[in-house]
């Protein structure tokens, strides 16, 4: 019995370093892709479209796309479609996904990032940060598994609201009435599918 206590204690302690490790090596990926990222928003002399190719060579990697939509639609739908409507589906989602940060870029001006503590969550890391300008808090949550190819984002919370929650509660209203095709065809439309804007926290508060 003594030896089983000494075991699980030694797992116990050598678990831990592990987990830390795990947890700063996301810390720093995010805060380093964040920051570069800031620095070309920062550069004036930068034209957009320049720009947002950069960006988007720096951010696509960091997330897992075709997890998230599969996520997005649900176990429940997503098996019931063909291989062919799943990559239909997957490319339509990505590419929103992708267009809606890029839109948003625009509406950068002084905001900075503050990086929390990440959490370990079994074999995930959840990475808090707080965009911060010069009267708004909005909290956001960067949740991450380890893939083959390293660490990926599989899902983010904004203002405590999750992106992929969000997508999959109006995809369901939509197949709750209509079918795949619908879907399909609204995720080509413009301002179909939106993620709500978060309650910013006053920076006096």
């Amino acid at each position: 019995m003594r030896n089983i206590y000494l075991s699980l204690l030694c797992v116990l302690i050598f678990a831990v370093p592990i987990q830390a490790d795990e947890a700063g090596e996301v810390r720093d990926l995010l805060q380093g892709k964040i920051d570069i990222v800031l620095a070309l928003l920062q550069d004036k002399e930068l034209d957009k479209a320049h720009r947002n190719e950069q960006i988007t060579d720096i951010v696509v990697p960091l997330f897992d796309y075709k997890a998230m939509a599969r996520l997005s639609l649900g176990k429940k739908h997503w098996s019931t479609l063909s291989q062919e409507q799943q990559t239909m589906f997957s490319d339509l989602f990505i590419k929103r996904l992708q267009n809606s940060y890029l839109d948003k870029l625009d509406l950068f001006s002084d905001e900075k990032i503050l990086y929390g503590e990440p959490l370990a969550k079994g074999k995930k890391v959840h990475m808090p940060t707080t965009l911060v300008s010069k009267d708004s808090r909005i909290e956001m949550l960067y949740k991450f598994y380890r893939s083959k190819k390293g660490w990926k984002i599989y899902d983010v919370e904004i203002g405590g609201v999750s992106v992929i929650q969000t997508y999959r509660s109006q995809f369901d209203e939509v197949l709750s009435e209509g079918t795949i095709d619908d879907l399909l065809e609204k995720l080509k439309t413009d301002g179909a599918f939106v993620i709500p804007a978060p309650d910013s926290q006053s920076s006096t508060d």
